[in-house]
């Protein structure tokens, strides 16, 4: 029986390994940990030179990047939207999430948010190769989690059979839209 213990690493491609490590340790404060260089894939064995970077993301978690040159320049899904897709970072409080919020508009970079998930609250912003991040904190009230847990199935259920908005969870985001 598998048992996973947890996320060893996850990895994405990226466009300059150099700007990529400076970006996630200089505005993120993630320490840049190791680099694996070769010629060959050691999974296929295939011929393609590469660098891959590992960065601290705290609490054991690790993100890496491949810089691979000798392929054709990195682009996203088209099919898939911006949003969609994302790394989200874990804070420790709201006003951690503010702060984070204006130190990264002060660096120039576009932020949006803070947006209201009732369990969480989260800024959203790019990195150097395009990837969508997510910073976030824990707002969830007593029972929340729970319910949501509860329901997780049956929601699932609703959406398989007909491919349209289920309900059950729509006061996450009554906050949220209520401001339009």
């Amino acid at each position: 029986m598998i048992n996973i213990k947890q996320i060893h690493h996850v990895a994405y491609r990226c466009k300059d390994a150099k700007e990529t490590v400076e970006f996630y340790r200089d505005v993120l404060n993630m320490d840049f940990i190791l680099a694996i260089s070769e010629d060959r894939v050691p999974s296929t064995k295939e011929p393609d030179p590469y660098m891959h970077l590992f960065m601290d993301a705290g609490n054991g978690n690790i993100l890496a990047f491949f810089e691979i040159p000798n392929s054709p320049p990195m682009g996203r899904d088209p099919n898939t939207p911006d949003w969609v897709q994302h790394i989200a970072f874990e804070l420790e409080s709201e006003e951690e999430l503010l702060a984070a919020k204006a130190e990264l508009e002060g660096k120039g970079l576009e932020v949006v948010g803070p947006t209201n998930h009732e369990i969480i609250k989260s800024i959203y912003f790019f990195d150097p190769n395009g990837h969508r991040l997510e910073l976030t904190v824990r707002t969830d009230k007593a029972g929340q989690i729970e319910e949501l847990n509860r329901i997780a199935p049956e929601m699932l259920e609703e959406w398989s059979q007909k491919k349209t908005t289920v309900k059950q969870a729509a006061w996450l985001h009554s906050d949220e839209f209520s401001e339009d």
